[in-house]
């Protein structure tokens, strides 16, 4: 077996918990490749919610989205991922979020602890039993270090009662390896 890359691993993770008809929820749609792969995992009966600030990350998900035919099952949202509430009301099965910029954009444009916090805890609320948020933590740039130091602060402190918390990164690289985190309802 070879290690996985976090966000290969966050794709297994994922794998193993969604089931097609689920409503789950990317939460930074990027270029659209996490919104996509989620699309296949839900089904036609399924949902997806993909949230973007940049006009350009939603018009590029859109894309995607409509070449491969899953426009059916999936809303891609022009607005911050800490607004989830005002948009998704059922329980999820799970959300992913790809933290710090989109690499083909605009570099100055990135995720930023206080509403990535605002969008996990939204996210908690929405999650059903067993469910599951993960988090890839990219922090190699300006601005970054400080939203990994704040969301992983958060999730230490999140009850272990009703959450499992697992962090996951290959500690022996240069270059601010990616850090994983899993967020599981008990």
């Amino acid at each position: 077996m070879k290690l996985k890359s976090a966000l290969n691993f966050s794709h297994f993770l994922l794998e193993e918990i969604i089931q097609p008809n689920d409503t789950v929820i990317d939460a930074t749609a990027g270029k659209g490749n996490d919104t996509l792969f989620l699309a296949n995992l839900v089904g036609k009966k399924g949902h997806v919610y993909s949230f973007d600030i940049q006009n350009d990350a939603v018009k590029t998900t859109q894309n995607l989205i409509n070449k491969n035919n899953c426009g059916l099952q999936t809303n891609v949202i022009h607005d911050g991922h800490e607004n989830i509430e005002k948009y998704v009301a059922k329980p999820i099965a799970a959300a992913i979020f790809n933290l710090g910029y989109l690499p083909t954009g605009d570099h100055s444009v990135i995720t930023k602890g206080q509403t990535t916090i605002a969008a996990i805890q939204s996210s908690m609320k929405l999650l059903q039993k067993n469910g599951l948020i993960v988090i890839v933590i990219y922090y190699g740039h300006p601005g970054g270090k400080q939203e990994k130091e704040q969301v992983i602060d958060f999730v230490k402190n999140i009850n272990q009662s009703e959450y499992n918390v697992l962090q996951y990164q290959f500690i022996n690289q240069i270059h601010e390896p990616p850090i994983l985190l899993a967020i599981q309802k008990r």
